[in-house]
């Protein structure tokens, strides 16, 4: 994924940090989507920074291995979080940033239908955090 991403702008540099040893137990196809989408969304919206920084880690959470999509990047309002993870629920102009806003809906239900849960923290322009749990076998 993080070398799609470059290759889809090859000019710009973005410093993409990954954890070893990031393994989930699940439907293999539904997270990818998991995986794919915080990721894409980070570069996407660090896109004005001129040291863009995407970083993919992990944490225990309560008892539970929880991983994280953390950036540089635009951030958002807290006051506005619940509705990231709605369908259709843009909360940037589609002339600042592209995409249809069912990104993150998709996740939020593919990390629920596998036992997990997921949230997200943000400051306005110094980047977000989206965090995610799945159940251990």
């Amino acid at each position: 994924m993080i070398g799609q991403l470059r290759a889809s702008e090859p000019t710009r540099v973005v410093d993409f940090v990954a954890a070893d040893g990031l393994l989930a137990h699940g439907d293999p196809q539904l997270l990818r989507l998991v995986r794919e989408n915080p990721l894409g969304n980070a570069s996407k919206f660090t896109g004005k920074q001129p040291a863009a920084r995407v970083e993919l880690g992990r944490q225990h959470v309560n008892g539970t291995l929880g991983y994280h999509v953390r950036d540089n990047g635009d951030g958002f309002d807290m006051a506005s979080v619940d509705k990231r993870f709605a369908p259709f629920a843009r909360l940037h102009r589609s002339t600042e940033f592209a995409g249809t806003g069912l990104g993150l809906a998709t996740v939020h239900r593919i990390v629920r239908r596998h036992g997990g849960r997921i949230w997200a923290e943000a400051v306005e322009t110094q980047g977000a955090t989206f965090r995610f749990t799945l159940p251990t076998p």
